[in-house]
């Protein structure tokens, strides 16, 4: 089983992928960008589940997997926004181009900080498990809308984030405080 830091990486080169060829072959967005939202939801998901809080709890990584978290809630409100936009408009070009940098920055900073001390300070076997646990996680989420986050789902947004209160509150209160508009 490989390693969940290589499970991440191979994720985000496809994701890379998908953004070259949205942006090369309009005529294959109506295809495509559905792929990219089942991709990206799913790992977002699979990383908030699985992989921050051991980053967090295991590795030291607490402000970057905060950081982190931040960022996957701005993508997934740049993924809506692109899901929503004529593939032909130039709304759909300026939601694709703000998605794509995003994402770029953000996997920069994962590549560069959290998956390097996850490396360092976690052995073999606990990223082969974690590596597991990712791809199972990444699998049940992959028919997964953006914005459609369950209770739990919401609550692990908020440990990873480091919000507090977050048991106290409801599914609308998480998720307004999560993903203000």
């Amino acid at each position: 089983m490989p390693d969940v830091v290589d499970l991440i990486m191979q994720d985000h080169r496809e994701v890379e992928r998908l953004f070259a060829e949205l942006e090369n072959h309009p005529e294959k967005r109506p295809l495509l960008v559905p792929v990219l939202t089942a991709v990206l939801t799913a790992h977002s998901r699979a990383e908030e589940a699985e992989v921050y809080p051991v980053a967090k709890d295991e590795a030291g990584e607490t402000e970057e997997v905060e950081h982190s978290q931040e960022e996957h809630a701005e993508a997934e409100r740049l993924l809506l926004r692109l899901a929503e936009a004529d593939p032909t408009s130039p709304a759909f070009d300026e939601a694709l181009r703000e998605l794509v940098e995003a994402v770029t920055h953000h996997v920069e900073e994962e590549e560069s900080t959290v998956l390097p001390g996850m490396r360092e300070r976690l052995d073999d076997q606990r990223r082969e498990e974690l590596g597991r646990a990712f791809a199972e996680s990444r699998a049940r989420h992959l028919g997964d809308r953006p914005g459609e986050e369950t209770r739990e789902e919401l609550l692990a947004q908020a440990r990873n984030a480091g919000l507090s209160g977050a048991s106290g509150m409801s599914k609308q209160e998480l998720a307004k405080e999560l993903h203000p508009s």
